[in-house]
């Protein structure tokens, strides 16, 4: 019975190639799908922090620059209960060279992928992230 925040990153190599992960079982939900990255917005801590933090958790490497994308409100259910999140959407250039699983306990596998060549098995949202902002990308 509350609204969480979470911060979505699409990150990129600036040559038309974007990050993505695909979610062991030992993820909440969603697994085996492949999602862009993100993080809940913990108290006291500032959107941006919170992108590069979980950035460098997840790909191990920092942020060279980012665009801010928008929002969207996220409706979901998880273990029978309602969830309301508010996504803060983030196309994030990362250096490729840096990049690499940070958190093999919960991602399979990290790769890079074309707009036009995605993987088959994507997380529930991430269409709707690329209705909004496909143009953008």
């Amino acid at each position: 019975d509350y609204t969480g925040i979470t911060v979505v990153y699409f990150c990129h190599d600036g040559a038309g190639n974007f990050l993505m992960n695909k979610r062991s079982p030992n993820c909440r939900d969603e697994h085996g799908k492949w999602d862009p990255g993100g993080g809940g917005l913990e108290f006291g801590h500032t959107i941006e922090d919170t992108m590069k933090k979980e950035i460098k958790e997840e790909y191990c490497t920092d942020i060279l620059g980012y665009d801010f994308l928008g929002y969207r409100d996220v409706h979901r259910e998880h273990n029978g209960e309602q969830t309301h999140w508010l996504a803060l959407d983030f196309k994030v250039h990362v250096d490729r060279s840096k990049v690499s699983n940070g958190e093999p306990h919960k991602f399979e596998a990290i790769d890079w992928f074309t707009l036009n060549n995605l993987p088959d098995e994507l997380h529930s949202q991430f269409p709707r992230f690329l209705e909004l902002y496909g143009e953008r990308l």
